[in-house]
């Protein structure tokens, strides 16, 4: 008896939703056979997932996001898979193509070794900050969380760095708790015990969407007490002493330096992809992979070897992408698998076609918020109905760890040559 596993390596957005497709249609359509078995293994460092959208809220107060909300376990949200579902508690630290395995760290030491006839790489990114990031499991990000909100409650100075998404929305949930709201018709907070600075790098905030939308948004930070500096990076930070409760000096690229109680680092994010070849990555060390079959094509790898998420190369980045890419990575996967098990060879590739129009969506503090969807702009209300008011908890934690997105196979027109790859339905 044989076992053909896919293998995939990362347990966050990505790695939940390919196991959900892999498990509801790449299996159920595989050859059935008395001497093989097919089955699902997902490799993750933390049991739960770490629900990465409710970080600038959750960092600040425990009572308004609570963190039995922002962590789900992963082995449960498969029990109606069981025994085709295989959950690992550990990290990948080497992949070797040629055998087609993965060697894997547990978390209780042990070095273990998987095999796989497919391989989904799916790992995602990590932060400079560690108040963004879940680097191990839930219980140490808690601790991260409960020390920073004990130094949060006394801090009369604070400054961000990056003016992305994750640094705009940190500095409004920042701003607000210290401060409070604005008073009703109010250009600032009533009582401001605290300055908040946003330092962003560009000449706008939210590079990802038009300059006026940027605006918008330091104005809804300024009626929390946040100034934005603009033009300016973070080149350094560290503890002026080794004191308890020493402050940190942020050394700044036009030459001034601030001391203030609390720095945070939201300046952006690595792939987290330090145990695959180096011939597999890209000049910003993402997994190089076929821009539209989303394989992995350097000769090294070998078949059936796929990246998916933040970590590849073909994406700008952001949970909405995967509807798109997550039926195209595991529809190839599909049909490769098929060759490799049965030989039939298939009219053609599923391509992935990404949207690029203007889209991202960004609070700002507990009201307001700014955005777009589909190229257009978003009202501040809706924002705040959206994803303001508990970071997409209620609309998407529990449909992401149930794989409500994936019950139907998604349709689609094969795509013979690359050089039409306009005619997919991805």
């Amino acid at each position: 008896m044989s076992t053909e596993t896919i293998l995939i390596l990362g347990g966050s957005y990505a790695g939940i939703s390919a196991a959900h497709y892999a498990l509801k249609h790449t299996i159920p359509q595989l050859p059935k056979k008395d001497n093989i078995t097919y089955n699902v293994t997902l490799v993750n460092p933390s049991k739960d997932l770490y629900w990465r959208f409710a970080a600038p809220r959750a960092l600040v107060s425990k009572k308004m996001m609570p963190y039995d909300q922002i962590f789900y376990p992963i082995e449960t949200a498969f029990t109606y898979a069981f025994p085709k579902f295989k959950f690992i508690q550990g990290t990948a630290t080497h992949v070797d193509a040629a055998g087609q395995s993965v060697s894997v760290q547990t978390v209780d030491g042990e070095q273990q070794t998987i095999p796989y006839a497919a391989l989904i790489i799916a790992t995602g990114f990590s932060t400079p900050s560690p108040l963004f990031t879940q680097a191990t499991d839930r219980t140490a990000l808690e601790g991260v969380y409960d020390a920073f909100q004990k130094q949060l409650k006394t801090a009369k100075t604070v400054v961000i760095g990056g003016g992305g998404p994750v640094g705009v929305e940190t500095a409004g949930e920042v701003a607000e708790i210290l401060n409070g709201r604005p008073g009703f018709m109010g250009a600032g907070p009533k009582n401001p015990t605290a300055a908040v600075t946003l330092i962003c790098a560009d000449k706008k905030l939210l590079p990802v969407l038009r300059e006026s939308i940027g605006a918008t948004a330091e104005g809804f930070l300024k009626k929390l007490g946040c100034s934005v500096t603009y033009n300016t990076r973070v080149v350094s930070a560290s503890k002026i002493t080794d004191e308890p409760g020493a402050k940190t000096r942020v050394e700044l690229s036009n030459g001034e330096s601030m001391d203030v109680d609390i720095y945070i680092d939201a300046t952006g994010s690595r792939p987290n992809t330090s145990f695959l070849p180096k011939e597999w990555l890209d000049n910003r060390n993402k997994v190089a992979c076929n821009p539209k079959t989303l394989r992995v094509e350097h000769e090294s790898a070998g078949p059936r070897v796929y990246a998916l998420g933040d970590v590849g190369s073909y994406t700008r980045g952001g949970v909405m992408d995967l509807s798109l890419a997550v039926p195209v990575a595991l529809t190839n996967l599909k049909q490769d698998l098929l060759k490799h098990l049965s030989g039939t060879v298939f009219a053609g590739d599923r391509h992935y076609n990404p949207n690029l129009k203007e889209q991202q969506i960004c609070p700002i503090g507990t009201q307001k918020g700014v955005g777009a969807f589909n190229g257009y702009k978003v009202p501040s209300q809706m924002v705040w109905m959206i994803k303001g008011r508990d970071y997409l908890i209620s609309q998407l934690a529990q449909s992401t760890m149930r794989g409500d997105e994936w019950k139907k196979e998604k349709k689609w027109t094969p795509v013979k040559d690359f050089g039409k790859a306009g005619l997919s339905q991805g």
